[in-house]
């Protein structure tokens, strides 16, 4: 297990990386001491296949020292961070990748209180269609309570000379609602804020890197338990980000259940604040495993055959009652399976066993 140190300094119990501006004074207006403020927007999976959300603005609320919290919660106390007005597709800010919403923006000094994520009406979801149909675009309907803008509390000083980089966490799962027998699918967004100060990132890869799949870790919380979860991409490489401290087990399954491949997890996985954590070694994926049965009849009343495979455990199992026997758990690959009993001629035959299969091999003794 390899951990890198991905920021330069780390202010307690905040996501800053302490960056000191080389650039002359002269060549831009704001004063090179300001803090400046990145947010970057990821997605939980979701099992859908477009999730298009339409993003008008991101705003911030500072406190100054002598106000206190719910005061000026006019729109004066808002700033604009001049972020781009844009349609993004929630699902593809999985598996590592994130978009970032403002970047390195000025802010003052002082308590940022709060995020509000500004969303348009342009908002769509889009449902894979069955075997042989179409997919279906329906229009995400936000409730108007949320129309100005989804809040998000932070409560994160802001100090001089310094950058901050939060990371929005936007549960497709948990943001889209089926009302029922109205046919309306609504956007209720649920949004977790981080700061990477107060959690780490664990990056990882998957092997076949061919077979999508979902990589996850459980987070102990006292108000509930969670999960953190990211897709692999097309190197079956993923990144689980805003992971508190701690240790875990990340858990890795095939998309496609019905596939060839079992899951797999890695164990005690260290998590640090404010570092990258990557597993050194890929999680591989196991195939799933086969068995083989049959009946093994020409036996006199008694008498019990022995079937065998050529695996590495040489294993072996001796027929039941009416002759019958079950080899499970068997690796898929190919086998010489062999069947032989005291006083009868021993027969082999050759199998090709595939993941998930249950390979018949039945067979009639003869005397020596």
């Amino acid at each position: 297990m390899n951990i890198l140190n991905k920021l330069k300094l780390l202010l307690p119990l905040l996501l800053i990386s302490f960056l000191f501006s080389c650039n002359d004074s002269e060549s831009s207006g704001i004063n090179k001491e300001a803090p400046t403020i990145t947010i970057r927007l990821v997605d939980n999976p979701g099992d859908y296949k477009a999730v298009n959300v339409e993003i008008v603005d991101v705003m911030i609320r500072m406190e100054n020292e002598t106000e206190g919290e719910g005061e000026s919660e006019d729109e004066s106390s808002w700033m604009s961070l001049d972020a781009n007005n844009e349609t993004v597709n929630l699902l593809e800010f999985t598996g590592g990748f994130s978009k970032v919403l403002v970047e390195e923006y000025p802010i003052p000094t002082g308590t940022l209180s709060q995020i509000r994520l500004v969303l348009g009406d342009g908002n769509t979801i889009v449902i894979e269609g069955e075997e042989g149909q179409d997919d279906e675009e329906y229009a995400l309907k936000t409730p108007s309570g949320q129309q100005s803008g989804l809040k998000v509390k932070i409560d994160t000083p802001i100090v001089q000379g310094f950058t901050y980089d939060f990371i929005l966490d936007f549960d497709v799962e948990k943001s889209i609602v089926h009302a029922g027998n109205s046919g309306n699918i609504i956007l209720k967004p649920v949004i977790y804020a981080s700061a990477e100060a107060t959690s780490g990132i664990i990056e990882g890869t998957v092997s076949p890197s061919d077979v999508p799949a979902m990589a996850k870790v459980v987070v102990t919380d006292p108000d509930g338990d969670y999960e953190v979860s990211a897709y692999t991409d097309e190197n079956g490489a993923f990144a689980l980000w805003g992971v508190p401290a701690g240790t875990y087990e990340v858990t890795v399954m095939p998309l496609d259940e019905e596939g060839d491949y079992n899951g797999a997890s890695a164990s005690d996985v260290v998590v640090v604040n404010g570092e990258i954590t990557t597993i050194t070694d890929s999680i591989v994926l196991p195939l799933k495993p086969g068995s083989i049965s049959g009946t093994i009849s020409g036996l006199a009343e008694g008498v019990k055959a022995t079937i065998s495979i050529n695996d590495g455990a040489s294993t072996s199992v001796e027929t039941g009652d009416g002759g019958v026997y079950l080899i499970e758990n068997i690796e898929p690959g190919d086998y010489k399976v062999t069947i032989s009993a005291t006083g009868y001629l021993t027969q082999e035959f050759d199998i090709n066993l595939d993941p998930d299969e249950n390979e018949v091999v039945d067979a009639t003794l003869v005397l020596e």
